[in-house]
């Protein structure tokens, strides 16, 4: 059951009675889900589905986005409960909400989890990865293997989020190193949230320079240009 982990409480969202999962039925329900009708690459809306102008334009380096739900209210709490409230439940209840939804192609039998990495200082001010917690259950579930030391962010970057759309790119580039050899792999990059996806468009440069046959974003929510 989505959410199922803990016993009798309240809503995080509404603070109503919730029984034993995180978000009460109403509150599940108000989770903006993505436009069926979106870009099978980037997950931004299209009128008919169909592979974005940017994408033909310009393809990223991941070849496929999927998303549970449009980043806004009410999925950005849930976001910053996990993030910045340390509420650890909430990154299982986000795994499996991705796990209800649309899923990756697993046919091939050969692909692997790789929670986007944090910087070695955002991971001690925050104690833990948020995109592991996610990725976690998804793991099991799927009995994939993850990623995790093998894969790692280089350096510290400024905060995307206080970046112009265009600087993104430029601060991101070359923050991500592998050790890992992915020849044959089909990848599956695990994250909250995806805004211009500059930094998941790295993070795939730098696993198919690694053998990647693959890259797929398997992220909670997505964020609409404005």
């Amino acid at each position: 059951m989505l959410g199922k982990m803990l016993p009798a409480q309240h809503c995080l969202l509404c603070q109503g009675h919730s029984g034993d999962t995180l978000l009460c039925p109403p509150c599940r329900e108000e989770l903006p889900p993505l436009p069926e009708n979106h870009c099978p690459v980037c997950a931004l809306p299209t009128p008919s589905g169909e592979t974005c102008g940017q994408c033909l334009a310009a393809p990223p380096h991941y070849d496929r986005t999927i998303a549970r739900w449009v980043y806004g209210f009410p999925v950005d709490r849930l976001i910053q409960a996990l993030k910045y409230g340390h509420q650890l439940a909430v990154g299982q209840f986000l795994g499996d909400a991705l796990l209800t939804g649309p899923s990756p192609d697993l046919s091939a039998g050969n692909t692997v989890l790789l929670p986007v990495p944090l910087s070695s200082g955002h991971l001690r001010q925050r104690g833990f990865n948020q995109a592991v917690e996610i990725a976690r259950p998804i793991g099991r579930a799927l009995q994939l293997p993850m990623v995790l030391d093998s894969c790692r962010r280089t350096r510290e970057t400024a905060a995307q989020t206080s970046l112009p759309w265009k600087a993104r790119q430029k601060n991101i580039r070359h923050a991500f190193e592998c050790s890992i050899d992915l020849s044959g792999k089909d990848v599956i990059l695990i994250d909250d949230v995806m805004t211009t996806g500059a930094t998941l468009n790295e993070l795939a440069r730098t696993v198919k320079k690694h053998g990647a046959l693959t890259v797929t974003n398997w992220v909670c929510a997505r964020a609409l240009k404005p």
